[in-house]
C-alpha cells in the first residue's frame, strides 16, 4: 500500500511513482498485468486523479508501464539497465541524506547498513535475478 506524505518535500506525484517503482522492483506486478486504474488509485490514495496520472506518466517514460487510452497502465517487460557513469553520483547524495537523517534520529550505522542490504536483496532479487 503506497503512502503519501503531504507534507513532504517530494511531490505527491514522485511520491506515487517512487512507490510504485518499488513495487515493480520487488516483483509485486507482472509484466503483462494491468495497473489500479488512474481514478482507483487516486481515490484509494485521496489525490486528484491528474496526480496519478503524472505519476503514471513518469514510469512510461522510464520503461515501465505502456499506457493505453481507454484500457489503462499495462507492465512492461523490462531488462536491467546498464548503470552509467554517473549513476552512482546520482544516487549517493540522496542516500547520505537519508543516512543523516537515520543517525540524527537514532539509528545506528550497523542498523542502516543491515537495512539497506536487506532491502536490497528484497527488492532486487526478485526481477533482477
Amino acid at each position: 500500500m503506497l503512502r503519501i506524505d503531504l507534507g513532504s518535500r517530494v511531490s505527491v506525484y514522485e511520491q506515487i511513482a517512487n512507490g510504485l517503482r518499488a513495487e515493480l522492483v520487488s516483483g509485486k506486478f507482472s509484466p503483462g498485468e494491468k495497473f489500479p486504474t488512474v481514478r482507483a488509485l487516486a481515490i484509494n490514495l485521496g489525490v486528484h486523479h491528474n496526480t496519478v496520472a503524472e505519476a503514471y506518466r513518469q514510469l512510461a517514460n522510464e520503461g515501465w508501464l505502456e499506457l493505453r487510452r481507454h484500457h489503462g497502465a499495462i507492465v512492461r517487460e523490462r531488462d536491467k539497465p546498464a548503470a552509467g557513469p554517473d549513476t552512482m553520483e546520482r544516487f549517493k547524495r540522496p542516500l547520505e541524506e537519508l543516512i543523516a537523517k537515520g543517525l540524527a534520529d537514532g539509528l545506528t550505522p550497523q542498523l542502516l547498513a543491515g537495512e539497506m542490504i536487506e532491502a536490497a536483496r528484497r527488492l532486487g532479487g526478485k526481477i533482477f535475478p
